[in-house]
């Protein structure tokens, strides 16, 4: 028994001590009459090992954005007050969305105090409001639409002409399909993570 945990043991050290060699040959080993080089492996291990632990250390930190609403592919979270044009994360319950809350990433647009503007646009055939436009002062942050784009109807939110109340925060973004606050309304900023774009 003690034999075979020798033997076990001393293969191991051998396949250590032959890795270098092993690898070198694997990186670009003899050619020819040339010798192996093992420095090639330490040099290859002292540029991986630093980048995969970086790598491994800013993995968890990035999140990537499954919407086209938002111009980056990948965000991470950052400290710091939520300013206006800021990126957002937040947990969304909504039918619209599905049965669980969907995490999605928006655009701080309107802030608390300023002024939000509703303006309905009716139909000219029976007079129903058909879509609204909202505006954070003079500058249009969407228009909704009656459908969503698999046919389901999307109510939107009556808002009026009314300053953002403390603690809220309009959410959305530029595409004209976005599901944001057109629909679902202002959102209370203790919901809001402060995202920056990485990708």
């Amino acid at each position: 028994m003690l034999r075979l945990v020798w033997l076990a043991a001393s293969r191991l050290f051998h396949g250590l001590k032959m890795l270098p060699r092993e690898a070198a040959l694997a990186l670009g080993g003899p050619v020819g009459d040339q010798k192996v080089h093992p420095r090639r492996f330490w040099l290859a291990l002292g540029i991986t090992v630093p980048l995969a632990t970086i790598t491994w250390q800013a993995i968890p930190a990035v999140i990537i954005v499954m919407s086209p609403s938002i111009d980056a592919w990948a965000v991470r979270t950052v400290p710091g007050a939520i300013r206006k044009g800021d990126l957002v994360m937040f947990a969304l319950s909504h039918p619209i969305a599905g049965p669980r809350p969907v995490s999605i990433t928006k655009r701080a647009m309107c802030m608390p105090g300023e002024r939000l503007r509703e303006v309905e646009r009716h139909s000219v055939f029976d007079g129903r409001v058909t879509n609204s436009s909202y505006y954070c002062g003079d500058v249009l942050l969407g228009i909704s639409r009656p459908m969503g784009r698999n046919g389901q109807r999307l109510d939107h939110l009556r808002w009026g002409d009314h300053v953002i109340p403390a603690g809220f925060v309009y959410v959305g973004s530029d595409h004209p399909e976005g599901f944001d606050s057109r629909y679902f309304g202002p959102v209370r900023i203790e919901r809001l993570t402060r995202m920056e774009r990485v990708l």
